[in-house]
Order: C-alpha cells, then sequence, then structure tokens
C-alpha cells in the first residue's frame, strides 16, 4: 500500500474539514477517530471517493504515513493532547514529527517541544484560525516549536492555507517553543476586542440612535467598504440582515456571551508580563457581566433609564462613531503587539511582527485591510516599541479624536455601557501622558509600608525613603515588582 502524506488525529468539525482541505490540495491524508464510527462515517461520506485512509487501529493510522510522519493532532486542547500522543508514541520513529493544531496553553507547547526532542521526535504547536470555513478552504496558520521540523511540514502549510489578496499565503513560521500558540492566543484576545468594540456600536446604534435592524445592517455594509472593511465587520452586516420565519434571528438571541478561555488566557499573561491590555481585559469582563443576566435584570428594575440626550445630530453621531470603531481598533491591535513584543523579548522567540501582522490578513476571524497598515509599520521600522508612533497611526489617531471623545461622552451622558471603548480612549490618554499621577501612589506606598521611591532629580533605579511621620526610622522594604 502506498503511503500518504500527512496524517489527522481527531474528526471534528476543524479536524475533519482540515483533512478535506490537505487533499483538495493534491496532498493524501489517513485520518483516525478515538470513536471509529466518525472515521468510518467520514470515510464513507465527505471522504468518498477520495485520496484518504481510515484506520481503526491507531497502529495501522501511523504505519500508513509515509517518514518522516506527519501527524496533526485536532483534539481537545490539555491533557487530551498529552494523551494521544502517549497512544502514538510506541509507534513512532526518530525524527517523526507531531503538529497540535489546537488552541494549547502556550507553555504546555513549549514542554511538549522539549520532552518529545529528548525521545527524538519533532513537535509543532501550531494556532488555527478561521473556524470551520477556514479549515476548509484556507485557515491563517500561525507554527512554532522545534525548527528541525518545519522545512518538513512548510510546503504543505502553504498549500492549505489561506492566501492574502496579494497572493500570499497566511502561514508563517513564529518560532521555537510555545511561540505559534502564544501568537494565536493573543490574535484570539484581539477577536475578543474586535467583537466587543463592534458590540458596544450595535448598542448605541440601537439604543441611543433607535435604528432599525436594516439601517444597522447597511450601515455596517458602509463601513465596510472604508477602513473598517473586516472579516467581522461583513458577518455583523450579514447578521442584522437575516431573518427565520419572519423575524430577526439576533433579537431572539439571549444577550448572554459565552467564551472558551483564550480571551482569558491573553489577559493573564499580559499582568504576567506587565503590559496594560486594558481593552481586551474589559472585553473579557464584558462577557462576565453579560452573565449575570438575572442581577442585571434585577438592578435595572431598581434605576430609571435617562431621556435621550443627543446634542449632535444622527449622521454626526454616526461620523464620531465610525471614527471610535476605527481608533479603538488601532488602540486594540496596538496593545496585542506590545504584548507580542514584551513576550518576544521574555523567550528569545525572535517574532517577526510585520509577517504575524500579514499572516492574519487572510483565513482568520481578525482578518482585515487594516492589518496590511500593521505590516507596514513594522516593515519601516521593526523594533518599533509601539504602533501608535508609526506616522500612518500618530495621523489617523490625531484625525479621529475629537469624535473619539465626543461619542464615548455621549455614551456615558447616556449611560449607554462602552467599556472597550472608553479603555482605549483612556490608555491613550495615559499613553500620551509624560507625567501620571502615579508620584502619589509611590509616596503613599513609601508612607504605609516603606515601599521606597525613586526621584525626578536622581538616576533612575536609585530608591529613597521618607520618614512621613517624624515615627518611622530609616528602614524600608525590598524593592521588587511582581
Amino acid at each position: 500500500m502506498n503511503k500518504t502524506d500527512i496524517g489527522v488525529i481527531g474528526l471534528a468539525v476543524m479536524g475533519e474539514n482540515l483533512a478535506l482541505n490537505m487533499e483538495s490540495r493534491g496532498y493524501s491524508v489517513s485520518v483516525f477517530n478515538r470513536t471509529y464510527s466518525k472515521t468510518k462515517n467520514f470515510i464513507e461520506g465527505r471522504a468518498k471517493g477520495k485520496n484518504f485512509v481510515g484506520s481503526q487501529e491507531i497502529k495501522d493510522f501511523v504505519n500508513s504515513i509515509g517518514k518522516p510522519r506527519k501527524i496533526m493532532l485536532m483534539v481537545k486542547a490539555g491533557e487530551v493532547v498529552d494523551k494521544t500522543i502517549d497512544t502514538i508514541l510506541p509507534f513512532l520513529d526518530k525524527n517523526d514529527i507531531i503538529i497540535d493544531g489546537g488552541n494549547s496553553d502556550y507553555r504546555d507547547t513549549q514542554r511538549r517541544v522539549d520532552e518529545l526532542a529528548t525521545k527524538g521526535i519533532l513537535f509543532i504547536g501550531s494556532g488555527v484560525s478561521g473556524g470551520e470555513e477556514g479549515a476548509l478552504l484556507g485557515p491563517s496558520l500561525m507554527p512554532g516549536g522545534n525548527p528541525k521540523a518545519w522545512p518538513f511540514v512548510k510546503d504543505i502549510f502553504t498549500a492549505i492555507s489561506a492566501k492574502a489578496k496579494n497572493g500570499d499565503p497566511c502561514s508563517n513560521w513564529m518560532g521555537n517553543g510555545g511561540a505559534g500558540h502564544f501568537v494565536k492566543m493573543v490574535h484570539n484576545g484581539i477577536e475578543y476586542g474586535d467583537m466587543q468594540l463592534i458590540s458596544e456600536a450595535y448598542n448605541i446604534m440601537k439604543n441611543l440612535l433607535n435604528m432599525s435592524n436594516e439601517e444597522i445592517g447597511k450601515q455596517f455594509s458602509t463601513w465596510n467598504s472604508g477602513v473598517l472593511d473586516s472579516y467581522l465587520i461583513e458577518i455583523t452586516a450579514d447578521i442584522f440582515k437575516f431573518k427565520e420565519d419572519g423575524d430577526y434571528t439576533l433579537d431572539k438571541i439571549l444577550d448572554v456571551a459565552g467564551q472558551k478561555g483564550t480571551g482569558k488566557w491573553t489577559v493573564e499573561n499580559s499582568l504576567d508580563l506587565g503590559n496594560p491590555l486594558t481593552l481586551i481585559t474589559e472585553a473579557v469582563f464584558s462577557r462576565y457581566l453579560s452573565s449575570i443576566k438575572d442581577v442585571r435584570l434585577q438592578v435595572e428594575r431598581e434605576f430609571k433609564t435617562p431621556v435621550v440626550k443627543l446634542l449632535k445630530s444622527r449622521d454626526e453621531v454616526l461620523a464620531d462613531l465610525e471614527k471610535t470603531l476605527y481608533s479603538a481598533k488601532m488602540i486594540s491591535y496596538t496593545q496585542g503587539f506590545t504584548l507580542l513584543r514584551d513576550a518576544d523579548k521574555k523567550f528569545n522567540w525572535d517574532l517577526n511582527m510585520a509577517e504575524i501582522a500579514e499572516t492574519w490578513r487572510g483565513g482568520c476571524i481578525i482578518r482585515s485591510t487594516f492589518l496590511d497598515k500593521i505590516a507596514d509599520a513594522f516593515r519601516k521600522e521593526d523594533d518599533l516599541v509601539n504602533l501608535v508612533l508609526d506616522d500612518y497611526f500618530k495621523q489617523e489617531l490625531i484625525k479621529s479624536l475629537d469624535g473619539f471623545k465626543s461619542l464615548c461622552s455621549i455614551a456615558l451622558l447616556n449611560e449607554i455601557p462602552v467599556p472597550a471603548f472608553t479603555s482605549a480612549l483612556n490608555y491613550f490618554n495615559g499613553l500620551k501622558s509624560g507625567k501620571l499621577p502615579a508620584n502619589l501612589i509611590q509616596a503613599q506606598r513609601d508612607y504605609f509600608g516603606a515601599h521606597t521611591y525613586e526621584r525626578v532629580d536622581k538616576e533612575r533605579n536609585d530608591f529613597y525613603h521618607s520618614n512621613w511621620t517624624g515615627r518611622g526610622g530609616t528602614t524600608s522594604s525590598t524593592n521588587y515588582n511582581v
């Protein structure tokens, strides 16, 4: 029997569609699922007459793949990945390659790279974005791990990935260890932010401007033809037009947002790295707030809704809203890329920020024309510390700032919650403040805990303590950062 080019374990939605994608690009594919009935149904169904080999036993599956074997795991992240690796290890040979295509924690990926290297097995942890359609037609792929494995899978990844408008594949090697899954995690965090920003725009149009679903859908379609052109804006316009049984489906959906944890991971890592990821954090918290529906209904009954005070015409508010969406989106991506930069410094991954932006231009959920501007910024200056310092982003923020401030003010005046919009504005205001009131915080810390402070008239990293009450001594607390 001829050996196949690659194997896929896990035939849920993503695994099945990714396997079909591979086969459609000319590769022969071995498939395996823990429950054999899924394998059988796939081989006899969507895969019928195509270049697939289905196996009931894991040994037969592994042996059906050509060496060095390339096996992609599309299984649930966490313990299941480790158990699957343990299951196939006895049948692998030196330099065989395991690829984890799930949403794994980058620390687990780093561990697996190191552990498997001692056994002679090459491991890749790859972010895969694009959902069901992306997996079938072309996802954005963010591989990282053992660099020795990349030359053996690069052609397959290039072939199955989405292509940007200029034809470039949306697949690039991210870096060693857990780099690929860290990049995917940040992608998902930015996705949380984008979705929250869009939902806040919807809330303003619906409850402040009293626009109908049809009008809102048209507005999103209009925005999608300009600087906000993106997959999420596009599908949002479609959602507002969609009806079932004569009614808008959106109006039937309960306002409780779910999540699978990658946004939370992004926030946790921003705290570990000391990075002010304010907008994505608010997006995650907003989903938590949405989940306490009963409490929100109870509180709503106790407080009156104010009479709408617009102060501007509807067209003026919509113009400000477009500027706010774009400005906040710039801030969201700015925060995401500063988190990537900080992680890169800590883990020495040698991330290429321009290539990350280019990888996200097609296939993935946050794909947009806006990413070309980010790639351009990092192509011009690869060590750019913050996107707002790039000429394009600087000028766009300057042009949009008045509308951004006005929109946030009107929303707050009318008690419309806009946590992501306002966090973006506050981050930008703080970022452009050469002097913040943090000196008072340091004084307070030194007063009650002798935590010391630095002085504006002395060298940085020299620390001082004051006897604020006259009752303290000269002993100070050890200075450290958590």
